[in-house]
């Protein structure tokens, strides 16, 4: 789901955009302490340290704010990893860079999975997109890399939401509930599962 699809009221200017994306930070602070039902309007434009009418120039609901930052989350989380992974010399080291990448993620935004979690009922068009998104540029990623004969030729569908649901357990477990263990540690120990798999050597 783009931004245009979330907010009818896209901001034209520079100084429009900025006063948005504070909002949006807004909203994953109150969203993410309080949920959603007990979140406000007025607690979103107290932390964004804005007018009250001025959310109105923005978002017309709690809701749409709300469907505005699942969408917000997605895109920084993508764009965060993407750049993380750019320069990687092949998909192993893509996987490795990227879980990586999100371990970190998740641990500068301690509400995101609230947020996420509470989009299934609060929005689930939302919370959907949220991860067909990522899929599908996954599943893309992975065709790409068969391509250039990195990796077997396989079912990329099923393999990019296998990988995603990885990382997002990952994430909960080692970034969500205890980060004490270092995300290159964890990103080496699941880039060994996907490319040595579970046999021991004796059954390969």
């Amino acid at each position: 789901m783009n931004q245009d699809s979330t907010n009818s009221k896209t901001p034209k200017t520079q100084r429009g955009r900025e006063t948005r994306g504070k909002l949006l930070a807004a909203a994953e602070t109150e969203f993410g302490e309080n949920g959603f039902h007990d979140a406000s309007i007025s607690g979103i434009t107290q932390r964004a340290n804005v007018a009250l009418g001025t959310f109105y120039v923005y978002f017309e609901s709690k809701e749409e704010i709300f469907r505005a930052l699942v969408a917000h989350m997605s895109e920084l989380t993508r764009k965060w990893i993407a750049e993380r992974v750019s320069e990687s010399p092949d998909r192993l080291t893509a996987e490795r860079r990227g879980i990586q990448a999100f371990m970190y993620f998740v641990r500068s935004h301690g509400n995101l999975y609230q947020i996420i979690c509470e989009a299934q009922f609060v929005a689930e068009d939302a919370y959907r997109e949220y991860y067909t998104g990522f899929a599908e540029a996954y599943r893309q990623n992975l065709q790409h890399a068969a391509a250039d004969q990195e990796i077997r030729e396989g079912d990329y569908e099923v393999w990019a939401w296998a990988l995603i649901g990885m990382s997002v357990f990952l994430g909960m477990r080692f970034s969500a509930w205890d980060d004490s263990r270092s995300s290159e540690e964890l990103a080496g120990s699941v880039a060994d599962l996907i490319s040595a798999g579970m046999l021991p050597e004796s059954r390969k």
